[in-house]
This record gives C-alpha cells, sequence and structure tokens, in this order.
C-alpha cells in the first residue's frame, strides 16, 4: 500500500512511525511533513490546505489511503474532497468534523442528547453577550469564553471578573483575536477537577476507546503562564478509573456517536473526548475530531494493533470486528519548545543528538517544527521536538523522558520540569 499523510507536526510523526510498522505499507508521502517524518517517509512541499494540489497528488501516484492527521482539513473537508475523486481517506466528512469546528455546535449537540457538559449560552452578538455577562452575579466567576471555531487551541479564556469576561468579548467577537472563529461564542461555566483525554476510533456506529492521556496545556512549570498547544503529556491518567470509563461509555462516548448519526453527520476518524472529572462525575470539556497533539505521540507508541487495519475498519464500519490492546505500561512525552513560546521566539538553530535515540528500545524523539537544511536538522517552529519514553509504570516513564531530553540539545530549548507531576499527587489522593 501506499498511504500519504497530511500533516507536519508531531503528531503525524507519532501517526508515521505507527504506520511505518505495518506489513501492509511499503511507501509513505507526508505532506507537508518535516525533518523527522522525512526520515521514515517522502515529504513533498504541499500545504495541508492545499486540497486540489493533494487530491492531484494522491492521484497520480495511486495513494491507497489517505491519514488526515489536522483539524483544518478535516473541518474545511479534505476528506470530502478525496472521496469525491474516488480516494480512500481517513478522518471524518466536513460535516461530521463540526464536531470540533464549531463549539457552538458540539455544545448543542450535548444539550440536545443529554450527554454531560457544563452550562452554556451560544452568542453571535457582541452586545448580547456583554449584556448577559452584566446580569451575572459575583458567585458566577470564574466563567469561560470560548472562541466558537479552531483557534489552535488558544481561543479558550478563563475570566475571573466581569471586567475581565467583557474584555474578553472585545478580543474574541470585536478584536478577532482568533479571527472568523471568533464570529460565535460560548460562555460557559467553570469546573473544577481533572482533565483527562480519552483518543477513540470510530467507524459511524461502533466506538472503541484507546488509552486515557493527561495534557498539560500552560507554558510553564505549576501551570503556570499562557495556554499552548500543549507541553507534555502522560498515559495512562491514574485518575481514569474503572468507574469513570464505565460512565464515560454509557454516558459519553456511544451517546456522542449516535447523536452525530441520528443528526445526519455520519462520524468515521478519531474522536478526542477531553474530559473534566468534577465532583458531581465526568462531564465533556471538549471534541476533537483527531488525535491530540501531543496526545498522539503517548498513546500510539503503547498501542499493538496494526494501525492501517484500524483505519481501515473505520472507514469500512467493520470496527467492531477488531480487538484493540494496549501495552501494559505507561508513556510521558515532554515537549522541547523554542524560548518564548507560544509569544515570539527565534527559529533556525542546529539541533544536535538527535542520533542518540537510534536504537534505544521504548524511546523516541517526534519532530514538531523542525527542517532540514544543508548545516543539519534546525528548529522551525514553537514547539519543536517531543520527547517520549515508556516505563513499566508512568513514575519510571517519567524518569526515563527527563533522562532523554538531555540527549538533544539547541540554542533556545525550553521545557517544563513537572511533566506528569499528578503522578505523585494521585498516590496521596487515592492512598
Amino acid at each position: 500500500m501506499k498511504v500519504l499523510i497530511v500533516g507536519g507536526g508531531g503528531r503525524e510523526h507519532a501517526i508515521a512511525v505507527s504506520v511505518s510498522k505495518s506489513p501492509k505499507v511499503e511507501k509513505i508521502y507526508c505532506a507537508p511533513g518535516n525533518a523527522g517524518i522525512g526520515q521514515l517517509a517522502e515529504c513533498i512541499p504541499i500545504g495541508a490546505m492545499e486540497f486540489e494540489k493533494i487530491v492531484t497528488f494522491a492521484k497520480e501516484n495511486a495513494i491507497d489511503l489517505t491519514i488526515v492527521g489536522m483539524d483544518d482539513p478535516l473541518v474545511g473537508g479534505l476528506v470530502d474532497e478525496l472521496d469525491k475523486a474516488g480516494l480512500r481517506a481517513f478522518g471524518p466528512k466536513k460535516n461530521a468534523a463540526i464536531l470540533e469546528g464549531s463549539k457552538a455546535f458540539s455544545k448543542d449537540l450535548m444539550k440536545k442528547y443529554n450527554i454531560p457538559t457544563a452550562g452554556y449560552e451560544n452568542f453571535d452578538d457582541a452586545k448580547a453577550a456583554l449584556s448577559y455577562l452584566e446580569g451575572l452575579g459575583a458567585g458566577d466567576f470564574p466563567i469561560v469564553l470560548k472562541a466558537d471555531g479552531l483557534a489552535l487551541g488558544k481561543g479558550v479564556l478563563i475570566c475571573g471578573t466581569l471586567e475581565e469576561a467583557k474584555e474578553g468579548v472585545h478580543t474574541i467577537m470585536l478584536d478577532k483575536q482568533f479571527g472568523a472563529a471568533g464570529n460565535k461564542l460560548v460562555i460557559e461555566e467553570f469546573m473544577t477537577g481533572r482533565e483527562v483525554s480519552v483518543l477513540s476510533f470510530v467507524d459511524g456506529k461502533t466506538v472503541k476507546t484507546m488509552t486515557s492521556a493527561q495534557d498539560h496545556k500552560r507554558a510553564m512549570d505549576g501551570d503556570q503562564g499562557l495556554n499552548t498547544g500543549g507541553m507534555g503529556t502522560f498515559s495512562p491518567s491514574p485518575f481514569y478509573t474503572k468507574e469513570v470509563d464505565e460512565f464515560c461509555k454509557e454516558y459519553v462516548y456511544q451517546a456522542t456517536v449516535d447523536a452525530m448519526a441520528a443528526e445526519g453527520r455520519e462520524f468515521k476518524g478519531i474522536i478526542f473526548f477531553g474530559l473534566m472529572l468534577t465532583e458531581k462525575g465526568p462531564r465533556v470539556l471538549e471534541y476533537n475530531a483527531r488525535f491530540g497533539d501531543p496526545e498522539a505521540q503517548v498513546v500510539l507508541p503503547r498501542m499493538k494493533n496494526d494501525i492501517i487495519e484500524v483505519m481501515e475498519a473505520c472507514i469500512d464500519g467493520k470496527l467492531d470486528e477488531i480487538d484493540l490492546q494496549f501495552e501494559d505500561n505507561a508513556a510521558v512525552c515532554v515537549v522541547l519548545a523554542s524560548d518564548g513560546y507560544p509569544v515570539k521566539y527565534e527559529k533556525g538553530f542546529v539541533i544536535r543528538g538527535l542520533e542518540n535515540f537510534d536504537g534505544k528500545e521504548g524511546y523516541y524523539c517526534f519532530h514538531a517544527g523542525t527542517k532540514q537544511t544543508d548545516e543539519g536538522i534546525v528548529t522551525d517552529g514553537g514547539r519543536v521536538l517531543g520527547v517520549t519514553a515508556k516505563g513499566k509504570d508512568l513514575k519510571e516513564a517519567r524518569a526515563n523522558a527527563y533522562k532523554a531530553v538531555e540527549w538533544v540539545l539547541f540554542d533556545n530549548k525550553y521545557m517544563r520540569h513537572d511533566i506528569g507531576k499528578a503522578i505523585d499527587e494521585v498516590s496521596k489522593e487515592m492512598g
């Protein structure tokens, strides 16, 4: 088989590593890819949003399966375009990817089908949003403001006071800091608890969950600083207990897939369930229509199945025939970023030490913002690399990951030193 992966981040590198292990695959292409993906695949200079070029390339090169890793092309309808051209693609069509593409849509869906989530109101008019905020009492704060559309995971503001919230409405709806994503706004109640991500494969009717993971969104240690795309993850989450799993299987996972089908929006691909484990039980924070980044970097290395077999079963509506299996271990990923991310940072520094990962069982260095130049591989983004290590349990995996981050160097290397701190907290809470 010939496979084309669309995207160029750490998530796509993790997908490429899994695809390269499949005996069914003889050749991998990636558009646009990065320096790490280039070691497993032929990278082609086509952007993820250049649909026509992608379809033409897939036709001319007789691509058997196109895997769309990123949110933008999914929400924009790349799978529909490939499908129209008679090409097989893994990922939801446009009318299903709206589950991630519009937060207002997903909140209304949850309300209609009684899927547990935070209380909310949707607004497409800034005046109405402001007057709604004016009517709230002091006890209603903090409150959460979310841009309706895609905003690179950064379109969520937590506002402690009325003043902050009004400013937030201006930022999102009037100043359009997140562009058209801010044409609509969701105002929702602030939930407290542990955040857990659960990734799942879906074939339109059947849903099979992968293992749980926990992300660290803030840029700095102690969960300080700005929200980022994610500074590190671990899997499994010790807070994702059997009780939580059983509750979500009954009230969240299948309910979401059935709701989409009932709306005439059959979902095939990956649903990422962002959950908040509150005192009142699990609630859905958000949905994504693709693998998380960096969640894929801790979940995929633990998956025993041939990823191509699972993806084909999703496309063909035969996921019920697949027995999803994960290793009985743990993985931790620490993101190495450019100092200054997510705001302002320099690029183009040579990365040294990548060869230290060669042949090391259970260690991975996933490339995100990298590119190949005459000087070697250089930094080319905010999140540069994701260093993942496995271990028999979370403590060992974390120790291994923090050992491995020292194997690679670049001039403005920055990372968090407390990824997986919840691993210590759980023994206190559950002990």
